[in-house]
C-alpha cells in the first residue's frame, strides 16, 4: 500500500526533520507514531472508527509549522491518502460516510499544497488594485456635478466632472445587447486580444498574474488619427471583482521593474479607472456598462484636445465592442 510504504520508508527530508524539530514536540512525535502504527496495520484489521482518527491526525500533522517546509513529504502524504481511500471505496459495495469525509479533507489538503503565498511586492499590487476599485466606485457613487460631454443617437452618452485630487474624469454609459458573462469574458478573459478589435489599442500584454483577481498589464495605445496625440503606453495594476450580479474591473497606473519605458512611446498614467458591468433591469440578456476613465496623457497637449480625444475614445470603444460581440461564433465544423 502506498500509504504504508510512505510511513515505513523515510522521505529524504524526513531525517532532516527528525534532527531539526524542537524537543518540545515530544507529544507530537508520540501522536504521529501512534497514527502511523495504526495505519500500518492490515486494512482488513482496521475498523472505520480506528482509521478515521489516525488518518485525520496524519492530515493535521502535515500542516504543523515544523513540517511546513517539507513540501515533498506533504504532497506524497496527501496523494497516498487519496489513493488508499479510493482503493477502500472500490473494495466495498457502498463506502461509508467516513470515507467521503476523509477524502474531502485530503482533497482540501492537496489544494492547499498548491497555494503560493504572496510576497511583499505582490501584496502591494493587490492593495493597489483594491484601492483603485474603492476610489472608482466612490467617484461613480457621487451623482453630483456630472456634465454631459457627448450623447449618441443610440443612447450612448459620455459625462464628465472635475475632481480636486484626480482631475477631469469621463463616464461612459451604454447598454450592450449581450449577456453579462459574454461581455465579461471578452473584457477580462480575452483581455490580450483587445488590440485585434479596438483600433485605439495597439497591444495589451499581461506581465504578471497575482492570485485570481489581480494582474499587471502593459498597454500600448495607438496614435490618434492625424497623430494629434502620439502613441502612449501604460503599465497598470488591474483587479476584477464580482459582487452579486455586478462585476467591477478596476485599475490604476503602477511601477513594474520588468517593463521599462518603450522607445517611441510616452509613458502615460491612468486611474483610478474602472468598468462596471451589470444585467439590464428587466432584460438579463443585455448588459449595462459604465466606464470611468481617468488619464493623464502627459506631454504638452491643450485641454480641449484631450477632452475631445478621451470622450470620442469612449464612444468608439462602445461601437467596436458591439461589433466584436456580434461576430459569428466559430464552430468546429
Amino acid at each position: 500500500m502506498a500509504l504504508i510504504s510512505l510511513l515505513t520508508h523515510q522521505h529524504p527530508s524526513a531525517a532532516a526533520f527528525k534532527a531539526e524539530r524542537p524537543r518540545g514536540r515530544a507529544r507530537d512525535r508520540g501522536g504521529l507514531a501512534a497514527a502511523a502504527e495504526t495505519l500500518a496495520r492490515s486494512p482488513t484489521a482496521l475498523l472505520p472508527a480506528e482509521m478515521l482518527p489516525a488518518t485525520s491526525k496524519l492530515c493535521a500533522a502535515i500542516s504543523y509549522r515544523h513540517l511546513r517546509n517539507m513540501t515533498g513529504l506533504r504532497r506524497q502524504a496527501a496523494v497516498a491518502i487519496s489513493q488508499e481511500l479510493s482503493k477502500l471505496a472500490r473494495r466495498s459495495a457502498g463506502p461509508g460516510a467516513w470515507i467521503h469525509q476523509v477524502r474531502r479533507r485530503s482533497s482540501l489538503l492537496s489544494s492547499r499544497l498548491e497555494e503560493k503565498p504572496f510576497n511583499e511586492m505582490d501584496m502591494s499590487y493587490i492593495k493597489q488594485g483594491e484601492e483603485a476599485l474603492q476610489k472608482s466606485l466612490s467617484i461613480l457613487g457621487d451623482q453630483d456635478g456630472w456634465k454631459t460631454e457627448t450623447v449618441v443617437g443610440n443612447g450612448d452618452k459620455v459625462l464628465s466632472k472635475v475632481l480636486p485630487d484626480v482631475g477631469k474624469v469621463f463616464r461612459l454609459e451604454v447598454v450592450v445587447d449581450q449577456p453579462l458573462e459574454t461581455v465579461y469574458s471578452e473584457l477580462v478573459d480575452n483581455m490580450e486580444q483587445m488590440g485585434d478589435w479596438n483600433p485605439s489599442v495597439k497591444e495589451v500584454k499581461i506581465l504578471q498574474k497575482i492570485g485570481k483577481d489581480t494582474v499587471i498589464t502593459h498597454e500600448k495605445a495607438a496614435a490618434t488619427p492625424g497623430n494629434i496625440v502620439g502613441p502612449r503606453d501604460f503599465v497598470s495594476v488591474r483587479c476584477a471583482k464580482r459582487r452579486g450580479s455586478t462585476c467591477v474591473l478596476a485599475g490604476m497606473s503602477t511601477t513594474y521593474g520588468a517593463m521599462p519605458e518603450q522607445e517611441g512611446f510616452i509613458r502615460a498614467e491612468n486611474g483610478p479607472t474602472c468598468m462596471v458591468l451589470r444585467p439590464l433591469a428587466g432584460s438579463p440578456s443585455q448588459t449595462r456598462l459604465t466606464w470611468l476613465l481617468s488619464i493623464d496623457l502627459k506631454g504638452w497637449l491643450p485641454k480641449t484636445i484631450i477632452n475631445q480625444v478621451l470622450s470620442q475614445t469612449q464612444v468608439d470603444f462602445a461601437n467596436h465592442l458591439r461589433q466584436r460581440l456580434a461576430r459569428p461564433v466559430a464552430t468546429g465544423y
